[in-house]
Parts: C-alpha cells; structure tokens; sequence
C-alpha cells in the first residue's frame, strides 16, 4: 500500500508560477487521467491472457503514479499543491488523493492476481472496472482546477503588463516634455545650443518609437 502523499508546504513561495509550469501540470493531469483508461483497459486485456497486456499494464500504473506523485510534490521546478482550491480538491470534501491513491493501488493487487492467476482476480478486476468511472470524475474534476488556475494566472500576467506598460508610457510622456523644454532653451541659446538641439531631437524621435512600441504593446496585451 502507499500511503497518501502530504500537501507541499509553501509550495510557490508566495511568487506567481510561471506560465510554463502550468502547461506541465495541465499536461501531468491529462496523463493522470489517460494512464488512468488505459490501465484498467490493459488489465482486462491481461486478463484474457492477451500477449504483452500485462506488461503495458504495469507500465502505465508506473506513469500513473509518477504523475500524481509529481502533481503533488514540491520539487523538480514543480509546485505542489500550491492553491487552496488544489488543497480541497487532494485532501478536503473531495478527497482526490484518496480515491486516486486507493485506484492505483487496487490496480496493483488486481496486475499481480492476474498475473498469479489466483482466485479472486476476477472479484478484484470487477471492482477495478467499477471505480473506474467516479475516478475519471475526480481526475477531470481537478484538471479542471489546473486548467482554470492557468486562466487566472493569464488574467493576471496580462493585468501586470499593462500596469508596466502604463508606467513606461508615463515615464515617456515625461521624456517627451523634457525634450520639448530642451529644444527651448537650445534655441535660446543659439549657436551655443546647437549640439543641445541635436540631443533633444534624438530624445524625442526614441520617446516616437517607444509611443509605438508601447501601441502595440497595449494591443496584444488586450
């Protein structure tokens, strides 16, 4: 039996997760959930004796358990359970960690009576096959979570640009008026201020370009 693993503590310490890491715990809880159909359809198949079947059966709950096992473990540039809804999701009502671990290790005692072809493999591949269906929706239900997290963090990173934006657009408006001023005082000071022009000019042409990057800018950022 392997015991329910513990929620990571502190697991993004406090910063905000790059948006890379969710696309691997996206990708991690589809594996879950596909490695999760594909063992108890290759524990039928072992079963029925079918070659190869029980091979490819331990193999996927070696993938299944690694993915859970990484989904919920803080480490390997991974966060862990690393939001209250997760924390509900793993070890509250719902109880995901639970069922999940229960799951998997059902179907190891179900892999290894087909594979000693002992009495009650039938009995346990029945109950295999029976739980498959409410795992599917606590494993659907939590990449759900994973997948509105990753929305929300989007939302955020977007919020966050534009505010960067916004200040650089300030900070060039300020550039733009400073250049308009020494182009003043240049030409007040004629001859002696010609260079002074020259610089004020280049300032303002950089303060257009920013102008237009900071557009364009805006509009991706929607």
């Amino acid at each position: 039996m392997h015991a329910p693993i513990a929620p990571a503590a502190g697991s993004h310490g406090g910063k905000p997760l790059p948006g890379e890491v969710f696309g691997a715990l996206i990708n991690l809880s589809g594996r879950r959930r596909f490695t999760s159909q594909r063992l108890v359809l290759y524990a039928v198949l072992a079963s029925q004796q079918q070659d190869g079947a029980a091979a490819i059966a331990q193999e996927t709950l070696a993938l299944f358990r690694a993915a859970h096992k990484s989904l919920l473990t803080d480490g390997d540039g991974l966060p862990g359970v690393f939001c209250p809804e997760l924390e509900q999701a793993y070890f509250g009502k719902l109880q995901g960690d639970r069922a999940i671990t229960a799951f998997a290790d059902l179907a190891e005692r179900t892999l290894r009576a087909i594979a000693q072809d002992v009495s009650d493999s039938a009995e346990l591949l029945g109950e295999l096959v029976s739980i498959t269906t409410p795992t599917l929706a606590i494993l659907n239900q939590i990449t759900g979570i994973y997948e509105e997290q990753a929305k929300l963090h989007a939302r955020l990173m977007k919020k966050q640009l534009r505010g960067v934006i916004t200040d650089i657009d300030t900070i060039n408006r300020q550039a733009r008026m400073v250049a308009f001023n020494a182009r003043i005082v240049a030409a007040r000071a004629g001859q002696a201020g010609k260079e002074f022009s020259v610089v004020a000019g280049v300032l303002s042409n950089i303060s257009g370009e920013i102008d237009e990057m900071v557009a364009a800018a805006l509009a991706a950022a929607g």
